[in-house]
């Protein structure tokens, strides 16, 4: 018998998502001890089986293999893979099959494009009375919206995020995945509160998450300031609406930054003293927190005269070891080679059929009891044969015939 075993042991997930937001959400539920089964066409795969994160040297765009895409194997571990083209009644067929022995059902397609297939919530809990349906569309299933289209960026502007995010003088600033990664967060939340509630009361549920909603979510403080006081929240760059200092500051080299804040008269003069200018403590521009937020366009230039000629790392050492709120801003190369993530195991090495050794990101959390293993992102129909055969219980002769109307791989 297993000592502490991880929490999701025993719970199955047909995983109906691609790109982003869907993939990741069933990754965590697979870190988490969750059979998640990622279902997708072999004609209209998902779009990040074929997609890498870097310009390539070649003179035009090189082909990517389906099981090559680099975002596809660093979203999409701890997974199996079975093909199904639902565009075929053969294909619906057997993904109600798979409810049917599954605990979760998610999607992140257009509202309603599971229930135009025969499987939304009200036929799929005919077929699993205690189902948990996830959607995790663009902007939820309700609405006059409710059947656009819809994107990160897209989905942070409307949010709201991005009109606050970036410099006053400048455009709203979208941002990207990360939108998408915050909303898996979300959705894989949601899905394990309606676990919860399933075993006490043996309900199931259906989970309508908006993206949209979800990056308002995450401004509801902007949202109330302009409630309480009629005032629209503006774009402020690295500043912060009280504190000063409060910025990213150029250091020297290249394209080389340190991001520093200040919460407190003694915490100024504590950066007074390290940067070599005790007066600006009792300089009548910088003595509170008011007089430095008046000035702040002058104190900031002060401080970049000061690291611009400064090593980053040297500079957050030194900051950090006076008890100020400093760090770099870092890079990929940057975080690859930080001792704090190795000492922490942040990066673990999967062996990939194809692609060898590849060293990824793993869980953003320790738990005590089993450790998770991080499989390798399944190859396109890696598991058809367990799926269809051990736990559907297909014959040869069915999955030949499958294979032969071209319903999978």
């Amino acid at each position: 018998m297993e000592n502490n075993p991880l929490p999701l042991k025993g719970i199955r997930v047909a995983d109906f998502c691609w790109v982003y937001a869907g993939p990741y959400c069933g990754m965590l539920l697979g870190c988490l001890g969750a059979e998640v089964i990622k279902v997708e066409g072999h004609r209209r795969t998902d779009l990040l089986r074929h997609i890498v994160t870097w310009p390539l040297a070649d003179p035009a765009p090189t082909p990517v293999p389906p099981n090559q895409g680099m975002a596809f194997n660093s979203l999409n571990m701890n997974k199996k893979s079975l093909t199904l083209d639902l565009t075929k009644p053969e294909g619906v067929a057997i993904a109600k099959k798979l409810v049917a022995v599954s605990d979760i059902v998610a999607d992140n397609m257009r509202a309603g494009s599971m229930a135009r297939m025969g499987m939304g919530y009200d036929e799929l809990r005919k077929i699993k009375s205690d189902i948990i349906v996830l959607s995790l569309s663009s902007r939820g299933q309700q609405g006059p919206q409710k059947d656009y289209a819809g994107y990160a960026s897209i989905h942070h502007a409307i949010g709201g995020g991005a009109y606050v995010t970036g410099y006053p003088d400048d455009h709203p600033c979208h941002n990207m995945g990360d939108v998408d990664l915050m909303n898996s967060n979300t959705a894989a939340f949601a899905i394990v509160a309606a676990l919860y509630h399933r075993e006490k009361t043996g309900e199931g549920q259906f989970i309508d998450c908006s993206q949209v909603e979800g990056v308002t979510s995450l401004i509801g403080e902007l949202m109330l300031g302009y409630e309480m006081n009629g005032q629209i929240p503006e774009r402020m760059g690295n500043a912060h609406p009280q504190y000063a200092p409060h910025n990213v500051y150029q250091c020297w080299g290249v394209d080389r930054w340190i991001a520093l804040e200040v919460h407190s008269d003694e915490e100024f003069a504590v950066l007074a003293q390290v940067i070599g200018q005790p007066e600006l403590a009792a300089d009548a521009r910088f003595a509170d927190m008011a007089s430095r937020k008046k000035n702040e366009a002058e104190l900031d230039r002060i401080i970049e005269e000061w690291t611009r000629q400064r090593d980053r790392d040297w500079l957050a050492n030194e900051f950090c070891r006076a008890g100020l709120a400093a760090a770099p801003s870092r890079n990929g190369e940057d975080i690859y080679a930080d001792p704090h993530l190795r000492a922490r195991e942040v990066f673990v090495t999967v062996d990939h059929p194809e692609l060898g050794e590849l060293e990824l990101l793993g869980t953003p959390w320790k738990m005590s009891g089993d450790e998770v293993q991080l499989q390798h992102a399944p190859l396109l129909g890696e598991h058809n044969d367990y799926v269809l055969r051990e736990l559907l219980g297909l014959s040869d002769a069915e999955v030949n015939d499958l294979r032969q109307k071209d319903v999978i791989l």
